[in-house]
């Protein structure tokens, strides 16, 4: 099973890839199953219905997905292209803690078979910007950001995994922070998300980011299993068609090293088991 399941489209603020082309790309790269994971992001982008002003940042729209158009586009590739390869429909949620209940209304308004919670922003500030880094320690701005993943999971249940769960050392200009220093909050949040029947993902962009780990780091990853943890999909969070289905067999053979012998896919926000 060749499963990519964090993908990117044109209804995605930051992608112009067309959802059919990364279909027809799909297809042609030979990806069993695909999961269509467009970015909602409350609190720092309004959605299309909101009645508010749309703002854009170089021709990129502040904007969550379409969520009519998007599901009504799944369903009819769905029925274009189902015999040729699997498609369902998920949503990368970027929730805060203030924006709960956004994502609660919008979880019980469609049919989703997968859902990633990650984390983008704290206190409505990005890290890619460095927004949320500035004025603040490497240890301050570290620890904010577990502390809020922390009062997510604690609170939103209606996830499937966690996405890219270390992003903050992505976005790490002061270098690689210590795991020991995170290491007891990673080890809460995961005993959460375990109990729960929740999973997380490997992200394999670290791989075209020039990370010198994994995300999540080998750390996190060895600690998940330790703790009992089995729920794990691949995603190669594309935007471009160039990083759909990128490093999945470079991910598996590192899972495989690392001590697990399965990943999943999912349906109807149920996780599906297949070997490695």
């Amino acid at each position: 099973m060749q499963a990519d399941y964090h993908v990117h489209t044109n209804y995605s603020d930051d992608s112009v890839y067309r959802m059919e082309d990364v279909v027809k790309d799909a297809i042609k790269s030979g990806l069993d199953e695909i999961c269509f994971t467009d970015h909602v992001d409350y609190g720092v982008k309004w959605d299309w219905d909101s009645g508010h002003t749309i703002e854009y940042r170089n021709n990129e729209p502040l904007a969550n997905v379409d969520y009519p158009e998007y599901m009504k586009e799944i369903l009819e590739m769905q029925r274009r292209y189902g015999d040729k390869i699997g498609i369902r429909t998920g949503l990368e949620f970027g929730i805060q803690t203030h924006t709960i209940p956004k994502y609660r209304e919008l979880f019980q308004r469609y049919p989703f078979d997968f859902i990633i919670l990650s984390i983008h922003q704290v206190e409505d500030k990005e890290f890619w910007t460095q927004d949320f880094q500035r004025g603040k320690t490497q240890q301050e701005y570290n620890e904010k950001y577990y502390e809020e993943m922390l009062a997510v999971v604690r609170e939103y249940k209606d996830y499937s995994v966690l996405g890219h769960m270390d992003l903050i050392a992505r976005y790490d200009e002061k270098g690689v922070y210590p795991f020991e220093k995170i290491k007891p909050i990673v080890e809460e949040i995961l005993r959460i998300v375990i109990a729960d029947g929740k999973g997380i993902e490997v992200n394999t962009s670290s791989y075209r980011y020039g990370l010198s780990d994994t995300t999540p780091s080998a750390e996190i990853l060895k600690l998940y299993r330790e703790l009992g943890g089995t729920i794990i999909t691949i995603g190669s969070d594309s935007h471009k068609p160039e990083h759909l289905g990128a490093y999945i067999e470079e991910t598996k053979e590192m899972l495989k090293k690392a001590g697990y012998t399965q990943f999943c896919t999912y349906e109807k926000m149920s996780p599906i088991f297949h070997d490695l």
